[in-house]
């Protein structure tokens, strides 16, 4: 693969619908690991993308993601 271009350039937006949503970015590879992370206050919104380096994308916290196959809301650990 040519150096700079992306694996699946699929994005996914994630809206924070409380305080303190996680969004954390898991590598490709036989380990997967944590590669980066962020924090989303209620209202705030990332748009992220799948590249050669990111294979997951883990949602902690109340937040409604949009993808290209639908939207889901996640829910608040009880």
């Amino acid at each position: 693969m040519e150096k700079g271009k992306t694996q699946n350039s699929d994005y996914v937006v994630v809206k924070a619908i409380d305080d303190g949503v996680s969004v954390i970015g898991l590598t490709r590879g036989t380990d997967t690991k944590f590669h980066h992370s962020e924090k989303l206050d209620k209202g705030e919104v990332i748009i992220a993308q799948f590249t050669e380096h990111t294979s997951a994308i883990k949602v902690r916290g109340h937040a409604k993601i949009l993808t290209l196959f639908g939207e889901i809301e996640s829910e608040m650990k009880k």
